[in-house]
C-alpha cells in the first residue's frame, strides 16, 4: 500500500539557500519544518529530495508536491 503525498500548501515556499549547502525538500507534505523534511515522511514510502545549492540565492520551493520541475516550483498548484 502506497501512501498519496499531501500538498502542503497551494503556493509555493520562498527560502534562501547557500551555494553548496544541502538540503532535503519535503516530497510528502507532511513535514512541520515546510518546506523542508523532519522526517514525518517514516512509514509513507515518500522519501525527501537531497539537492545542493548552486549558488546564494532566493528559490520557490514547490508547496502542492505535485511539480514537474522538482523541488522548485513550475506553477503547477494554479491548476489544482
Amino acid at each position: 500500500m502506497s501512501i498519496e503525498a499531501v500538498a502542503a500548501q497551494l503556493s509555493p515556499y520562498q527560502l534562501e539557500v547557500e551555494a553548496g549547502r544541502s538540503y532535503k525538500w519535503c516530497r510528502c507534505g507532511r513535514s512541520k519544518s515546510q518546506p523542508l523534511c523532519d522526517n514525518s515522511h517514516a512509514g509513507t514510502g515518500i522519501e525527501p529530495l537531497l539537492f545542493v545549492a548552486d549558488r546564494t540565492e532566493t528559490v520557490l520551493l514547490c508547496g502542492c508536491k505535485e511539480t514537474g520541475n522538482a523541488p522548485f516550483c513550475d506553477g503547477t498548484h494554479n491548476v489544482l
